[in-house]
């Protein structure tokens, strides 16, 4: 429920969750706002980017900056006054040279824009357009193709102040996170580096020397040298810090590296960087593209910048009509120990790293925000442990929420949602609700996903999540929710892959996946919709819908107590794959050996003693239970509609019943060619399988709430 406040023009809501709301929350705890009281000048301080801090920060007299509304706040509290405030925006962008901070002290407060103004914040500097020139008739045209020349234009970044270019690093698979170097957005969009080329790549050749592999204890840092079999790179007279991005190795593991020298008589790229598993070839992915070249500005979307001159190339659109370079490089907010702040309707835009920061927060809600072009992910919201070498406690957080926002163009990923304690196992309650999030790999591909759960006791519901090269949803630790979720048009470019995934760690149990939609995955390699990852144990997969899920549908990587129940699978070439991989795989058995990778990690959380011993009696007898071969996955009511094979790997490593349904005609969907799979009242699937739960359709997806 919403109602338009009278005086201050912002609505102030307090947050609770309880069960059972309605259908769209089936069993699911939601947010829901009420009104407490009119937004009064008493409580609210204005700000404006046409404001003065020396104003008095009423509507009509706005503060120039968000920080000086919050210390007036925080004077107030200090004088005794412990009502809730509003901080309420006026129109415009603010633009942030550092972040704004909130702390222990900080609570009770709402930062909303006024009337439902646009409010957007921003880390970037803005260039007139009519600052880009054209490159025609002077000494840099011949930089550019003469195809190119009459579209390149040119920005002297120095000659405006501007001189904190950034600068390239590796990025990809296991490598540092670190905020991106400037990057260049035109009405809007993000530009990317030039590269060769545009929207292909190119099959590595022979590989001369592999370089240092790290995986094999091979620390060094030297570089690898490969063959290439184009005559493009000959053309490259002019640039020096070339850079090529790849799967140079595994197809799930993705390294951006520098060239080193380019041997053009031999034809040989030699790289700075090593790949953390060496340089390998003849595999499909086993490609690269080159990129920051000042000659292959050659498309829209394409740009370059001259580090030592200060000047930035880009191939112009057809229209220019705002120019925007990020500069900042921290959080716009961050929030340590703060309680009851919402967020709400604000774009977060154009920044380096990424725009939230949450640690230790407490029922702490963004609403309808905007997360866009950034360089780093959107939110990450987790316990407090900046105190653990002082002897301090983990601050755990609680109920803290991302609520009907959207997340898009960003560059390692989108949310990070890792509330609760893995030692005791206490619950957060942290969620991530009707977002959706999308395009958020536009800098590294892998591990990055839409959603990175971890912790204890979080939920991820009704997002839909989309246009990503690799996983949509990562999952590590406990008691997780990821229930009414389309999840679709992912896992476009890796191998071996999950939508959802997790592994490598037994003790990750009482998960559950239910009633999300899984459909148009995958490319021609290697794709699972639900992948339990090399001995993965312990979720509940219950009332999903997967319809041209990938390759393979659900993958059991040699895991144990893995349950599916109630769920229909569409036209898949397969259903469900099971493997014994800690047995049979040499790569995989020493992960159960002594010492292994296994061992450490259930000896991290005293596996076999309480909580965890009580609240899954089974994991206590892990080593007593050969964990070399799966067991009890439970494949139990389930339909299997058009599935060339359901079942792939030997058998008695599931535990799968009579009462599945086989068939390849129409089980009775309202509409299947236009992907309504809710079952008809008279669908044969409730006779053939006695007590199938009606799939909640209709509910899955992000479901706006007014």
């Amino acid at each position: 429920m919403k109602r338009k406040m009278l005086d201050g023009g912002v609505s102030l809501f307090f947050t609770f969750n309880f069960d059972k709301v309605s259908k769209l929350r089936t069993l699911f705890l939601l947010p829901v706002y009420f009104v407490l009281f009119s937004c009064s000048e008493s409580t609210s301080v204005f700000v404006s980017p046409a404001g003065n801090d020396k104003n008095s920060g009423t509507l009509e007299k706005p503060f120039l900056t968000i920080q000086k509304a919050l210390d007036v706040v925080r004077e107030k509290r200090m004088s005794g006054n412990n009502v809730p405030f509003n901080i309420v925006l006026r129109e415009g962008d603010y633009y942030f040279a550092e972040t704004l901070e909130f702390a222990d002290s900080d609570s009770n407060l709402i930062i909303a824009p006024y009337n439902g103004e646009k409010v957007r914040f921003t880390g970037g500097i803005s260039v007139e357009p009519e600052k880009a020139v054209s490159v025609l008739g002077t000494d840099k045209e011949k930089y550019f193709s003469r195809e190119s020349r009459e579209h390149i234009c040119m920005v002297h970044l120095k000659k405006l102040g501007i001189t904190d270019y950034g600068e390239l690093h590796p990025f990809g698979f296991l490598r540092p996170e670190k905020p991106s170097w400037m990057e260049v957005f035109i009405n809007g969009e993000p530009y990317h580096l030039s590269r060769w080329p545009n929207d292909s790549s190119i099959q590595i050749g022979e590989v001369i020397n592999s370089g240092a592999v790290e995986a094999e204890k091979n620390n060094g840092e030297e570089g690898g040298t490969f063959k290439y079999s184009v005559e493009r790179p000959s053309k490259w007279r002019y640039s020096e810090d070339i850079w090529i991005f790849g799967y140079f190795n595994y197809g799930w593991a993705d390294d951006a590296v520098k060239l080193a020298t380019i041997d053009t008589t031999e034809k040989t790229f030699t790289t700075v960087q090593s790949h953390i598993y060496g340089f390998s070839s003849g595999k499909p992915w086993n490609s690269w593209y080159a990129f920051n070249l000042i000659e292959e500005v050659d498309t829209v979307g394409e740009y370059y910048v001259d580090r030592k001159e200060g000047i930035l190339y880009f191939y112009s659109p057809e229209e220019t009509e705002t120019i925007e370079v990020s500069v900042f490089k921290d959080p716009f907010l961050s929030m340590k120990r703060a309680s009851s702040i919402t967020v709400k309707g604000i774009t977060f835009d154009c920044a380096r790293w990424s725009a939230v920061e949450m640690s230790g927060t407490q029922n702490c809600l963004f609403s309808n925000c905007t997360f866009k072009n950034l360089g780093g992910y959107a939110v990450n919201i987790e316990n407090d442990k900046s105190g653990a070498l002082n002897g301090e406690k983990t601050v755990t957080g609680k109920n803290n929420g991302i609520d009907n926002c959207s997340v898009f163009q960003t560059g390692l990923g989108g949310i990070r949602l890792g509330g609760g304690n893995r030692e005791t196992l206490e619950g957060s309650g942290d969620y991530v609700s009707n977002c959706t999030i999308h395009n958020f790999n536009r800098i590294a591909n892998t591990y990055c996903p839409g959603i990175r759960i971890y912790g204890v006791g979080n939920r991820i519901s009704n997002n839909e999540i989309f246009d990503a090269p690799h996983a949509a949803i990562l999952l590590k630790g406990n008691d997780h929710q990821i229930e009414y979720n389309e999840i679709h048009d992912v896992c476009l470019t890796t191998d071996d892959v999950g939508a959802l995934y997790y592994g490598r760690n037994p003790s990750e149990r009482g998960n559950v996946a239910r009633f999300n939609y899984f459909h148009h995955l995958g490319n021609k390699y290697r794709t699972t919709a639900v992948y339990h990852d090399d001995g993965a144990c312990g979720m509940k997969v219950y009332g999903n819908v997967f319809y041209k899920a990938g390759t393979i549908p659900s993958l059991i990587g040699g895991g144990s107590d893995n349950m599916y129940t109630n769920n229909i699978f569409i036209d898949c070439p397969i259903g469900i794959k099971v493997d014994n991989r800690m047995q049979a795989y040499d790569w995989a058995i020493p992960m159960i050996e002594k010492g292994g990778v296994i061992d450490q990690r259930l000896s991290k959380i005293n596996y076999n003693r309480p909580p965890y011993s009580e609240k899954y009696p089974r994991l206590a007898k892990y080593w007593d239970d050969n964990p070399a071969l799966p067991k009890r996955n439970k494949i139990d009511q389930n339909v299997f509609v058009d599935v060339n094979e359901i079942i792939r790997g030997d058998k008695k490593f599931l535990d799968f019943t009579e009462r599945n349904y086989i068939t390849t005609d129409d089980p009775g969907f309202v509409d299947k060619e236009n992907q309504n799979f809710k079952l008809k009242s008279s669908s044969v699937i409730f006779e053939k399988i006695p007590g199938f739960e009606q799939i909640p359709f209709e509910q899955i997806g992000v479901t706006k709430m007014n």
